[in-house]
């Protein structure tokens, strides 16, 4: 693995490097790791690379790997950049034959994200983008029990994803994750949206298996002086006729990371928290079943995404993990002229297309005197 991005005073860089490294099938070989070359080159040195494996521009350590004897060259590019920085790297990287796993979104807008797509599709190689709440057993779980008809026809989807720390005006004190997140030109036409409701768009999507196709949104910059959205309501329509509310805030004081989703079908009930990750709770009118990893007879795809037995907890470093692993059996695979085993599955070039859309479908709703927007990508 090559990465770009992630110096040692970002928080996200470190938690992709622990999660590729979790199951021992991913090594860190290269980098560039700040747009200051001191700092990349120090973050090099913290990590035990080679001088000459650290580089001061993605341009550089692809031009120079592609140089590199197959089997000594890195095989995959990790791009855990602010938002802006995803596309030429990505892109680059993928013509130049090297397989890439990107932060969510996958770029800065839904033009750059549809030519990427078209990138990958032409390139043949693997692509991954880390939504990693995905990544969860009992998320597996859920979409599984989805998937069977145990709930029945869907009828409603309640997802949130409430945290606080943007209740103050931190981009004027200096927070360097608060102000790239609050920027426009880094982070996109989005704020809280973009930074977290694609998350929850995501989830519901992927659990329940279907697809938004109109939504009604309202979005509210409340701290003074802020440039996007930081707050947002939205009402959702999905194909098969089946009706949802996804709210996302980052102004909801008290809160830390509180994503939860509740799915709803004529017959029966889900609902998982990612704070407590380790609990789906299955519910009818006659009671509820509380579903624990490695307890019961779980889906294929729940087991093999859990490590540990029964009462011992996992959570966001597992899950994130999860995605790492997956998507290097995909390179692998694909490496050995194999095909990969969809039961290790992660999100793609087409979940990151639908995230930008989301976006600026959420963005022209709002704007919009009318009350649906039809979801267009």
């Amino acid at each position: 693995m090559g990465m770009v991005g992630g110096s040692l005073d970002a928080f996200i860089g470190a938690v992709h490097r622990r999660a590729a490294a979790f199951d021992n099938e991913i090594e860190l070989v290269c980098g560039v790791f700040s747009q200051t070359p001191e700092k990349s080159k120090a973050t090099g040195k913290a990590l035990y690379l080679s001088d000459e494996r650290v580089y001061t521009s993605f341009e550089e350590m692809i031009q120079r790997e592609k140089e590199l004897p197959e089997g000594e060259r890195m095989d995959f590019v990790s791009i855990v950049t602010p938002n802006h920085m995803h596309f030429p790297p990505a892109k680059m990287a993928l013509e130049n034959g090297f397989h890439v796993i990107c932060d969510k979104p996958m770029t800065l807008n839904l033009e750059e994200a549809k030519t990427l797509a078209g990138t990958i599709e032409k390139s043949g190689l693997v692509f991954a983008l880390t939504h990693n709440y995905t990544g969860y057993p009992m998320v597996k779980e859920a979409r599984d029990m989805v998937r069977s008809g145990k709930l029945g026809k869907l009828r409603k989807v309640v997802v949130e994803y409430p945290q606080g720390w943007l209740s103050k005006y931190e981009e004027g004190n200096n927070y360097k994750q608060a102000i790239w997140r609050t920027d426009p030109a880094k982070s996109g036409a989005a704020g809280c949206i973009g930074d977290i409701g694609t998350h929850a768009e995501n989830l519901a999507e992927y659990i329940t298996g279907l697809k938004i196709t109109e939504l009604c949104a309202d979005l509210t910059t409340f701290v003074e002086g802020r440039l996007l959205d930081d707050d947002g309501n939205i009402l959702l329509r999905f194909e098969d006729g089946a009706k949802g509310v996804l709210h996302a805030s980052q102004i909801a004081n008290g809160e830390e990371n509180s994503l939860k989703i509740y799915v709803y079908g004529e017959l029966g009930g889900l609902e998982w928290h990612q704070m407590e990750p380790n609990t789906l709770k299955y519910k009818t009118q006659e009671g509820q079943r509380i579903i624990r990893p490695n307890v019961g007879d779980l889906s294929a795809s729940a087991k093999a995404h859990w490590r540990m037995p029964a009462g011992h907890p996992e959570g966001f470093f597992e899950a994130f993990a999860n995605l790492y692993r997956n998507f290097a059996f995909a390179v692998k695979a694909h490496i050995n002229g194999e095909e990969h085993d969809p039961i290790y599955d992660f999100p793609g070039a087409e979940d990151g297309v639908r995230g930008l859309a989301f976006i600026d479908t959420v963005i022209a709703s709002n704007k919009s005197e009318q009350k649906w927007t039809k979801f267009v990508q």
